[in-house]
């Protein structure tokens, strides 16, 4: 019956639920459309779609009337003679975007016959949810009870901690190497320490948060990778950041040689600013090693591996100090010297971690050698980075604006050397919900990978419930040390009652910034990073910041009203992180998972038609919805 119909219209904004039966399955009620279609070259070519590609034909237009009759008799043999789908009442089809289709695996059906085809068979999106969650509860033994048992809940602490108390561990080797990097900073003098903290503050904006921010949008594709067990995304997603962030860091580069141009154009000092450019340009070599180091680290992360970048840092923090004071105390290389001593134990880090990993094998199971498909399909990846860096940025230049702002009170010294003590002592505490950050979203997207909703719903409501805990504690500890921690940095009298002043409410602060930290992890696991930057960007600077502006400026609260305004942006933040991720369909989020890990979905190439079906690429199609 099909023998004379021209190729099916492929429309790819809004598309149902497809799924690929083999010849084995309820093949009687599907139709041979694409297998038509493929031989008569009605389709010119595919175009990746996060994962999916979507077929157009040739002559899409001319063919609009044949799609409408093409869908129409798919839809019908199947309402009326499929047995596999239970009877229910009439739904209408739900759609979701084209970026979230799936496909399947061509069967190898040679046994049968001498050329096998592939059946398609249209099930709205709501009856396979359901249809999943049928199955999850089969497997995992619920009973249909949502609730998990006590030892389900304590083999979860269990995974969390050991994920995150390595990133933890981690965290602190590093911040101990920036406090090594500080003392020597400031015993270079004090125009020396207001040029190196000028470059640092740059190197953060314009290179290390976005580097960073980038890096975390691998996250989900590499984690729900390996929950779904497809290695070779999870090794193709590695060899393409590392060419995306280290082309972006020939950009940042460009911003970095020219450090000195653009801030004496803003009225910055000349004198400080080129102390500053000599630093940056020591950085450069650190800026290229990040571009690698990041990558890494999440592709390890992802599969639950941390303790070769732990002990890699560890190494590399021990000759820290020794580099510097070669560089700095015996060679007087000052501010320069200090630049290459980070840049020389940060490339340390990377040679480490490489030579272990090679060496103890870790990366085999998953390891593919680079090839040029990974200079192609980067539409999914960016999709996911560039919200990434937009939510991590927002959060880091915030506490930069926070510096500017407090040169404009009424004692700027004693202010901003308050504000850089504070800061230090956040970036402190914020080392432990990051790492419980990074840990949830590796076991939220493991879970989701493996198609796995109530597990993944349970490692979020844990990890909120222990970062509720860290605010709680973190809020305690600020409260208790506000009259003795700022004497460990000054004797100054005036930064004194500034810090004991700002230390209680930097521990309210805590009390959202630890939920919302999870929170943040948990949407970047389930690959919803766009969430989070929208959530940042309202709780910081449509909330956060008119607050600050308004008490330290407008009311005459002063210094403590900058983390005031600070305090009511966390709270905002953590309520509508909360909100998100309690109101999360998990068992929708699993399903998108499996559509973003949909790998190799690509229509074969003319020069593929002399093959045999079972030996063709993975194929997608999707078919627009009934409006």
């Amino acid at each position: 019956m099909f023998a004379e119909m021209p190729a099916v219209g492929i429309k790819p904004d809004e598309v149902t639920f497809v799924s690929v039966l083999s010849a084995r399955s309820h093949a009687g009620m599907a139709v041979q459309v694409l297998d038509y279609a493929k031989q008569n070259n009605h389709f010119r070519k595919a175009r990746s779609v996060s994962g999916g590609p979507y077929c157009r034909p040739k002559h899409w237009r001319r063919n609009t009337a044949f799609a409408m009759f093409g869908v129409f008799l798919i839809c019908i043999p199947i309402a009326m003679k499929s047995t596999e789908l239970e009877q229910r009442p009439h739904q209408p089809v739900r759609s979701i975007p084209s970026q979230l289709c799936t496909a399947a695996t061509l069967p190898n059906v040679a046994e049968e016959s001498s050329q096998s085809h592939l059946y398609v068979n249209l099930l709205p999106l709501s009856d396979s949810i359901k249809d999943t969650e049928k199955q999850q509860l089969q497997h995992e033994g619920n009973n249909g009870c949502i609730c998990s048992s006590i030892s389900e809940t304590a083999s979860e602490v269990k995974s969390l901690f050991n994920l995150a108390f390595p990133i933890a561990l981690t965290g602190l080797i590093l911040y101990s190497r920036s406090i090594i990097s500080m003392f020597f900073l400031g015993h270079l003098g004090d125009i020396q320490l207001a040029a190196g903290s000028l470059a640092i503050a740059f190197a953060n904006i314009t290179g290390y948060s976005v580097l960073s921010g980038l890096a975390l949008g691998m996250e989900p594709l590499c984690s729900q990778a390996f929950g779904s067990q497809k290695p070779k995304l999870l090794s193709l997603t590695l060899h393409r950041y590392v060419v995306f962030l280290s082309f972006t860091s020939i950009l940042m580069a460009f911003l970095w040689i020219n450090m000195f141009n653009i801030l004496v154009y803003f009225h910055q000092d000349p004198n400080i600013t080129h102390i500053g450019q000599r630093y940056l340009l020591f950085s450069l070599p650190d800026l290229f090693t990040n571009s690698l180091v990041h990558p890494i680290r999440i592709y390890l992360r992802a599969q639950g591996i941390t303790f070769p970048l732990t002990l890699a840092t560890f190494i590399a923090t021990v000759f820290h100090l020794p580099i510097n004071f070669l560089l700095v105390s015996r060679y007087n290389f000052g501010v320069a010297g200090i630049a290459a001593s980070a840049s020389i134990s940060n490339f340390f880090v990377l040679i480490s971690l490489v030579v272990y990993i090679w060496a103890s094998g870790l990366h085999e199971p998953t390891w593919e050698k680079p090839s040029l498909e990974c200079l192609r399909g980067w539409k999914p990846l960016l999709k996911l980075a560039a919200p990434s860096c937009v939510s991590v940025c927002l959060e880091w230049w915030w506490y930069e604006i926070m510096i500017v702002l407090c040169g404009l009170l009424g004692n700027p010294k004693a202010s901003v050397a308050s504000m850089g003590i504070l800061i230090q002592t956040t970036s402190l505490i914020y080392v432990f919900p990051s790492s419980l950050s990074l840990a949830v979203s590796t076991r939220v997207g493991n879970e989701l990978g493996a198609d796995r909703p109530n597990k993944a719903r349970l490692s979020a409501v844990v990890a909120v419930l222990v970062s509720a805990m860290m605010g709680l504690s973190a809020s305690t500890f600020a409260s208790a040390m506000s009259d003795k921690w700022a004497r460990m940095f000054s004797s100054d009298s005036e930064i004194l009652r500034l810090t004991s002043i700002a230390l209680p409410i930097l521990g309210l602060c805590e009390l959202g910034n630890c939920p919302q930290t999870v929170g943040c992890g948990v949407l970047r696991g389930s690959a919803r990073p766009s969430t989070a930057a929208n959530v940042n960007l309202g709780a910081f600077y449509l909330v956060g910041m008119p607050v600050a502006v308004g008490l330290g400026f407008y009311n005459g609260v002063g210094f403590s009203g900058l983390w005031l305004g600070l305090f009511s942006a966390q709270v905002c933040c953590a309520v509508l992180m909360l909100f998100v991720v309690g109101s999360t369909d998990w068992d929708l989020q699993a399903k998108r998972a499996q559509m973003l890990t949909c790998v190799d979905t690509r229509l074969p190439d003319e020069c593929d038609n002399n093959k045999g079906d079972e030996h063709q690429q993975l194929i997608c199609i999707m078919v627009t919805s009934a409006a």
